[in-house]
């Protein structure tokens, strides 16, 4: 049985495990990265899934939150000169409705407020005020989202928001994290389809309209956007895993693809090294690091050793499932409204109600009647991810059911996915034709992808659950994934926990990732 050694191991080439092996292998650290699929990336990868010419990202397109992190004002100037590129999208993201009414935010306040103006006078001042405020309030949401959540770090955290809005601006920040996109929305807004074109964020992230704790996301995105615009990876959103794979290299770590971790090795109560599936060891003196769902953590060490852990992560629980449809088309859709072929995301989300109703239906283990339909278009700001005058069309069907029960329509019968998988792209290319006609006839070819494909290229989207674990206040923050563990730490010495199922959760931004990293060398 043949070893080979290092200071670290990491399990996982996700996003999150490549920004943790930047920060050690730059303090010095030997680090070595292995992934049971062939190419890196997790879910962050980019690959011709439909045609030749044609550059699809598999599951994460936006990446805003990478290229404003932390981590990368740490190395970004290294990723740059590795490769690492974005284009920007100035009108970042818009809902249409049926009544042929829309509206959009771009990377620009004045334009912004006029739409709102078109539906509510209340409303834009509403936006106006917010807006106005934000720069203050993003200062101390994004001092929280940066928290480490120890004892020390949530003091420290704590003490800053009572010093910055004082004991009753405290409070109101808390009950607005503890809303609902609803809540939040009703109370802020009057027109249902600004209320809808926001709500609709809160749906790549597990928080349907009444779910508490997700007001937060809507929140963030509409502002954000607004201030920044939205960041895409030029040529594909793979362009931050080869920039980071390089630099891992670069520094003399290395990333080992088709390597497939069967065991977490533990003497003396250490964490040791990884056994891969092909019998060969690699030993790690300083730690080991899973990327992983909680409950495979399980599988590799067979336990921990600590009940109340183990307990937690076999109940880790898990947001319903998406599924993701590539086009290759000859044009852009022909939206009912013009402006729309502008922006880097089109909602087909018509109201609060509709989402509640679609979520409920996903976690009933039920196809839902009307999928949420998030399109994409990424070619209209990186025409370089498809052969001129060709784009691409980029489709998550949210939400839909890992295990198949039935149907809210009535009209599939089926219950595998593999038999699921078209006549529910049809539903949902439907829906896409109610607001753009023609567009079929547009496409070139297309690929399906399904919960269970999602799971089986990358195990950590259990049921196709692209944020690797439900985001609900009962696992988020302080309990994310348990209380006392959002450090990554396991109650084994010199192994850790990293990925979308650790603080600071999904999302492009790799907060677990560099935060553990900062960690280890610090």
């Amino acid at each position: 049985m043949s070893q080979d050694a290092a200071d670290a191991v990491i399990i996982g080439a996700g996003h999150n495990s490549l920004a943790c092996a930047v920060c050690l292998s730059q303090a010095g650290w030997r680090v070595h990265v292995v992934e049971q699929n062939a190419v890196p990336g997790g879910a962050v990868k980019t690959g011709e899934y439909t045609a030749p010419g044609f550059r699809h990202d598999w599951a994460a397109m936006n990446l805003s939150l990478f290229a404003g992190s932390a981590f990368f004002r740490q190395f970004g100037e290294k990723l740059g000169s590795d490769g690492a590129a974005f284009v920007s999208a100035k009108h970042c993201f818009s809902s249409v409705f049926p009544d042929g009414t829309w509206f959009g935010v771009s990377n620009d306040a004045e334009e912004n407020l006029r739409r709102v103006a078109a539906f509510s006078d209340k409303d834009a001042a509403a936006w106006k005020a917010m807006s106005e405020a934000f720069p203050a309030e993003a200062e101390v949401l994004f001092a929280i989202l940066g928290s480490g959540f120890s004892k020390r770090a949530s003091a420290k955290t704590l003490w800053s928001v009572l010093r910055k809005k004082g004991m009753s601006g405290s409070l109101d920040l808390t009950r607005f994290l503890l809303s609902s996109p609803r809540e939040w929305l009703d109370e802020t807004f009057e027109s249902e389809q600004i209320k809808a074109t926001l709500a609709a964020w809160g749906m790549h992230l597990d928080f349907a309209p009444d779910i508490a704790g997700g007001a937060l996301f809507p929140y963030l995105e509409a502002n954000a956007n607004q201030a920044f615009g939205m960041a895409l990876g030029q040529g594909g959103a793979d362009t931050i895993i080869n920039a980071m794979v390089k630099r891992i290299k670069t520094t003399g770590g290395s990333v080992e693809c088709n390597a497939d971790a069967a065991r977490i090795l533990v003497e003396g109560g250490k964490a040791v090294g990884v056994e891969l599936a092909d019998g060969r060891e690699i030993r790690a003196s300083k730690a080991v690091i899973a990327n992983v769902a909680p409950a495979a953590l399980l599988k590799l060490t067979g336990s921990t050793g600590n009940g109340r852990y183990d307990g937690r992560m076999a109940g880790f629980q898990h947001a319903p499932g998406t599924m993701m449809i590539h086009l290759a088309m000859d044009d852009l859709p022909d939206w009912i409204v013009p402006e729309l072929r502008e922006f880097a995301y089109v909602h087909l989300a018509p109201s609060l109600d509709q989402m509640a109703r679609t979520y409920q239906q996903a976690k009933a283990g039920q196809l839902p009647d009307t999928p949420i339909i998030v399109t994409g278009q990424p070619t209209v700001f990186d025409p370089s991810r498809a052969p001129d005058g060709k784009h691409v069309l980029w489709l998550q069907v949210r939400m839909v059911p890992g295990v198949i029960k039935g149907d809210a329509a009535g009209s599939i019968d089926a219950t595998d996915w593999a038999d699921v998988a078209e006549p529910y792209a049809e539903r949902a290319l439907d829906i896409v034709e109610q607001y753009a006609p023609g567009t079929r006839e547009k496409i070139i070819a297309r690929r399906v992808v399904t919960p269970t494909e999602l799971e089986a290229d990358n195990p950590n989207l259990v049921g196709g659950d692209q944020v690797c674990g439900s985001h609900h206040l009962f696992q988020n923050f302080l309990f994310r994934p348990m209380r006392g563990h959002t450090d990554g730490r396991t109650p084994i010495d010199r192994l850790y926990h990293t990925g979308a199922s650790v603080w600071p959760g999904a999302g492009t931004g790799a907060g677990s990732g560099y935060m553990l990293g900062q960690k280890l060398t610090r």
